[in-house]
């Protein structure tokens, strides 16, 4: 790949998703792209950038964007945020939400559903503490073929075995072939729904917590603070954000946060 065309690619990933890679990330961006160039018949990255540029190609561009963006995501990954989610937030707002017995819970960025669908077996291990609890699982992606695949549950052996315990797998994950099927019981605790972080979120409603993880580490301060003012008019009274940053947003500053283990997390 030229210097000239990664630096095409590049602009259109950022416009399209916020992220900005690195020039290092050249030879993962050109691997990102093969099934592109099969499924558009194009020989080579030098014909797909020549029809990136023509003004008619909307789609492509945001494919393209869709495509290198997807990021890598595994279950129970960095394990202190679940612990977390688990021992503290939950009875927390349980108690808080004794009356309504609904809780919202929004994974932002969800990528290929690791991450929701690890918060789902965490609710379902609950057991009877959930009895009569309506708890929503709302995850988002802007990648559709991320979306399709989260929404099909369907893992690989490699991906089963990063992060997920065998003791998870066997209850809630059947034997598909060379894969791994989620159960129902997982499954349908999660609502996914196509959204861009650069956009505005009102219309997915309030949330009691909110997941933003390894994402908004690719994004310039500027674009951290934006996003982050969005996600934070979306919460109710609580929320963890996870994520690499280390201080709260202008937008949350009237609340109360704290960092530990690379979790931020705020009530008021």
């Amino acid at each position: 790949m030229m210097a000239h065309e990664f630096k095409l690619l590049r602009r259109i990933l950022k416009e399209r998703s916020g992220i900005d890679l690195n020039e290092d990330k050249m030879d993962l961006v050109e691997a990102k792209l093969r099934p592109i160039l099969k499924e558009y018949d194009f020989p080579s990255i030098a014909h797909l950038t020549l029809a990136l540029m023509k003004p008619d190609n909307d789609h492509l561009r945001s494919r393209v964007a869709q495509t290198i963006a997807v990021l890598e995501s595994y279950f129970f990954r960095d394990k202190a945020p679940f612990a977390y989610f688990t021992e503290t937030m939950l009875p927390r707002l349980m108690e808080r939400r004794a009356a309504s017995r609904r809780i919202r819970i929004w994974c932002a960025a969800s990528s290929t559903g690791q991450e929701p669908y690890s918060l789902a077996m965490l609710l379902s291990e609950e057991g009877r503490k959930l009895d009569g609890w309506n708890v929503e699982i709302v995850a988002t992606d802007f990648s559709e073929e991320a979306l399709r695949k989260a929404r099909a549950g369907l893992y690989s052996q490699f991906e089963v075995q990063r992060g997920l315990p065998v003791s998870m797998l066997v209850k809630f994950f059947n034997k598909s072939g060379n894969g791994w099927q989620i159960k129902p019981e997982a499954r349908d605790r999660v609502a996914f729904r196509e959204h861009n972080l650069l956009n505005d979120c009102q219309e997915l409603g309030r949330f009691d917590i909110i997941f933003c993880r390894n994402v908004l580490i690719y994004f310039d301060e500027q674009l951290k603070t934006a996003v982050l003012g969005r996600l934070a008019r979306s919460w109710r009274r609580m929320a963890i954000w996870c994520s690499a940053r280390r201080r709260a947003p202008p937008a949350c500053r009237r609340t109360s946060w704290r960092c530990r283990s690379g979790i931020m997390a705020c009530s008021v």
